[in-house]
């Protein structure tokens, strides 16, 4: 198992974590929000003292933010040359997943070692932080959800970057019927980018669910790769599966291909303490040169 850590960068740390909830600056705004992992003890209780939001329970049965200081609706933020707006969401994140910043930057190395020019296939590619990663990178990206919001948000983010010439075409569709089409089109793509969701619906109500849909999907994605692929990232959060299920799946990829296997968990290091918070698991495969 690799563990790949996120120890932060200027614009984002994770400050403390504990009782059940973590602590994060976003920018210039510091956000409380629950983390069912975070049963132990508090580490720097002062820090907690300078709250601007709070993710909690409305009311009886509805949890929401409450915006102590006038948060705005969305703020920009940085990572290297991408930039793209963060938002308190209904659903307790703000759309930008800290964590990744190992995977973007893994992702532009493996695209930078090829001559030629990668086709990439995003899937529950959501706010298009990855899709940027790779399209600055020198990729052909094809971006896949199902939300029409999460894609607007995606290519505010895409303007924001500076990329709205970059060769990103952006779908709107459920995942399993996309990849299907694109083998019966004949199309093939050099890397494959996949964090599905433990539920989720496709934009005519189509039913996800990993625990029954995932082996279908990766299938799926043996059958679209071209023929000489370059990489395969997979993500997931909040499911009961471990990461060893993604090396063997990829292992079975690779016993054809050759390359390189890994998984393990992706975690954010608190910035002071370096005590390390598991926010999902990773699988993925490259090629190399």
């Amino acid at each position: 198992m690799k563990l790949l850590q996120t120890r932060g960068w200027e614009e984002y740390a994770l400050l403390d974590s504990g009782d059940g909830y973590r602590l994060e600056r976003f920018g210039q705004y510091c956000l409380k929000r629950p983390d069912p992992q975070a049963i132990w003890q508090k580490r720097l209780p002062e820090v907690w003292t300078k709250i601007d939001a709070v993710f909690a329970k409305r009311g009886q049965d509805r949890e929401g933010w409450y915006n102590e200081t006038g948060i705005p609706e969305k703020w920009l933020m940085h990572y290297g040359d991408l930039s793209f707006w963060a938002k308190l969401t209904p659903f307790k994140h703000t759309g930008v997943f800290p964590e990744q910043t190992v995977e973007w930057d893994w992702m532009r190395g493996e695209i930078a070692q090829h001559e030629r020019k990668l086709h990439i296939l995003n899937l529950f590619a959501y706010t298009g932080i990855a899709s940027l990663a790779c399209a600055k990178a020198g990729a052909n990206v094809t971006h896949v959800d199902a939300s029409r919001p999460a894609i607007t948000w995606a290519r505010e983010n895409q303007a924001a970057s500076g990329l709205r010439d970059a060769p990103i075409r952006w779908i709107l569709d459920d995942v399993l019927k996309f990849v299907a089409r694109e083998i019966r089109r004949g199309v093939y793509y050099d890397g494959v980018i996949m964090d599905p969701p433990v539920f989720g619906h496709g934009p005519d109500g189509e039913r996800w669910e990993f625990s029954e849909s995932f082996a279908t999907l990766f299938s799926l994605i043996r059958q679209v790769m071209s023929d000489k692929p370059a990489f395969i990232l997979i993500n997931a959060y909040a499911v009961s599966v471990s990461h060893l299920m993604l090396w063997n799946m990829l292992d079975d990829f690779a016993k054809d291909r050759g390359g390189e296997v890994e998984s393990g968990e992706l975690a954010l290091a608190e910035s002071k303490t370096g005590r390390l918070l598991s926010t999902g698991i990773y699988g993925r495969w490259s090629a190399g040169k």
